[in-house]
């Protein structure tokens, strides 16, 4: 993703996920906003420290890449709408969004869900930049509508929905149906994001094809 910034204007990214950036830009590294929201954003996944980018004259641009094949997603933030997202997800937003850890509150679903019990809460005011795994779907559930995902596959989710977890009916379907045992299964209202190539499956898929030394 490639911003555009006016003198004087900032943007905050983690660390490392910066590409290119031209001459008028200046580059600050701190913990945005203490020792303690930075070891949560580490908890969450993503690095203890972030890179500020200011717009020093002019006219500036700053490029940002994913860590791994798939899609940048914007999200705009008005100070009403909330993104929970996987760890890892954050990758670049105008320094008016936060950024914090975000802990599911049961125990199943942190176990079981396949997203771990620690994601990732975008708020605010302003744009904010994800990167999520693959392709991106997205659905809009309506209140009490549900989805089933497998569990990974979820890549973030508005704070209106709820999550929880659900184990796959019929022995012989969990045992043989190679789509594991437990599914996670959103319930709305609220939009939500599903990645296609979850990073963990990529690396199952090539593992075979990867030579082993002696």
């Amino acid at each position: 993703v490639i911003c555009t910034l006016q003198e004087g204007e900032t943007i905050k990214n983690e660390t490392g996920a910066m590409s290119f950036m031209t001459s008028g830009m200046k580059m600050e590294t701190n913990t945005g906003g203490g020792p303690l929201k930075g070891l949560g954003r580490a908890l969450s996944g993503d690095s203890l420290f972030l890179n500020f980018f200011t717009a020093e004259s002019g006219t500036q641009q700053i490029g940002f890449s994913a860590h791994s094949p798939g899609k940048i997603i914007p999200f705009k933030l008005d100070g009403t709408n909330t993104i929970i997202g996987q760890k890892n997800a954050f990758l670049a937003a105008e320094d008016s969004v936060e950024v914090e850890i975000f802990f599911k509150n049961k125990l199943g679903t942190g176990i079981f869900g396949g997203e771990g019990f620690i994601l990732q809460r975008i708020s605010g005011n302003g744009i904010a930049f994800a990167e999520f795994d693959g392709h991106v779907v997205e659905y809009d559930l309506k209140a009490g509508q549900q989805i089933i995902v497998d569990s990974g596959y979820l890549a973030a989710m508005e704070a209106t929905c709820q999550m929880d977890i659900q184990t796959v009916p019929g022995l012989k379907n969990a045992v043989f149906g190679g789509e594991g045992i437990f599914n996670t299964v959103i319930t709305g209202p609220g939009h939500i994001w599903l990645q296609t190539m979850p990073i963990y499956s990529v690396a199952g898929a090539i593992r075979p094809y990867i030579p082993t030394g002696n």
